[in-house]
């Protein structure tokens, strides 16, 4: 059995393959590692047959949708995931073949309600059931503490104590070790009685995660992250860095029209010189009137440079062709000492 860990940050997923016929699994795939799940399959002949969530994540994106997407592979999930897009929906007992392997599925939940743990010959992947030192917290979305409880101790405590664990998380960057070896060393699981148990997580008062609500809609719906929105619109246009535009406007000719997709009140503190005004929020209704040719070429710009990348994007595709978009935004045009106008929207004649 080929067995890969794949860090991203604190997140940890897994490829899982059979090497006698070259198949292979990715555990909770995040959307970032993409390109390494497929460098790692393909260095060893292998090819992902599956794509597996151990729970709907709350702190990252998952890459299962976009990934089973690209490559034609079906995604896996418990039955009680809100995901439309899964295509294999488990429940506790069964399991999936990967060339030779099974690995068996056990339905945990507590952390989430469609928690599960992966089942291998001699490990378990636990996703955030149980972590090294912890568990997975109950506070967030579909989590239930007493649920939790059944499935540590009712459920995954309850396998064959040698196994190797192998959680979605290592904050700490600890060895894997086994199950024996956890149930002796986590405090929260030396919380063995029922109330004691839940009242403890019920306490635990943890700091919500970042991109919350993001990486609840993204993973829940199958829809896009904003750093997806913005990198499929930076796929669709050209740039123009601030070095280039400095240069046209201290020569008196830019090439083209620049334009300031900010607010009003940002645009009238300080813009770039000769810039005309309109805001992304308005950009779709009052772009014919403001450029009533499309054939002029159009560098939007933003505060930071994603805005106006969507903006120029959106630009192409209402036809104006040359749009583009300045390569960082106007807080760098101004760090970097270039030249800034101030006052009110100006408004092309």
């Amino acid at each position: 059995m080929y067995f890969e860990e794949v860090r991203n940050g604190s997140c940890v997923s897994y490829v899982i393959g059979c090497e006698r016929t070259c198949a292979a699994l990715v555990v909770d795939p995040a959307l970032e590692q993409r390109d390494r799940y497929l460098a790692l399959t393909s260095a060893r002949g292998m090819r992902i047959r599956y794509l597996l969530d151990t729970h709907t994540h709350a702190d990252h994106f998952s890459g299962a949708r976009r990934l089973g997407a690209d490559l034609g592979v079906p995604t896996v999930m418990h039955r009680a995931s809100p995901a439309p897009f899964i295509d294999v929906r488990v429940e506790d007992g069964e399991s999936l073949i990967v060339g030779e392997l099974r690995l068996r599925v056990m339905h945990t939940p507590g952390h989430t309600r469609d928690s599960l743990c992966l089942v291998l010959p001699d490990r378990v992947c636990t996703g955030d059931t149980l972590l090294f030192g912890a568990t997975g917290r109950t506070d967030l979305p579909t989590g239930d503490p007493e649920a939790l409880y059944d499935s540590l101790f009712h459920h995954l405590l309850a396998l064959d104590t040698s196994l190797l664990m192998f959680p979605a998380h290592n904050y700490q960057g600890v060895a894997a070790h086994t199950l024996a070896d956890e149930r002796t060393t986590n405090p929260r699981l030396q919380k063995t009685e029922r109330t004691a148990f839940v009242d403890m997580m019920r306490s635990l008062n943890l700091k919500m995660p970042d991109h919350l609500t993001e990486a609840l809609r993204t993973n829940c719906t199958g829809g896009k992250t904003v750093g997806e929105i913005i990198r499929e619109a930076a796929e669709k246009i050209s740039f123009v860095t601030m070095d280039e535009l400095r240069r046209r406007i201290e020569r008196g000719d830019p090439g083209m029209a620049i334009l300031d997709v900010r607010e009003a009140d940002q645009y009238a503190t300080g813009h770039v010189p000769g810039a005309l005004h309109v805001p992304r929020g308005q950009l779709e209704l009052r772009i014919d009137d403001v450029f009533p040719d499309p054939t002029t070429r159009i560098l939007a710009y933003c505060e930071f440079g994603k805005i106006s990348t969507i903006a120029a994007a959106t630009l192409r595709s209402m036809g104006f062709s040359g749009a583009v978009a300045l390569d960082g935004g106007f807080r760098a045009w101004r760090e970097a000492g270039c030249p800034v106008e101030t006052g009110g929207p100006t408004r092309r004649a």
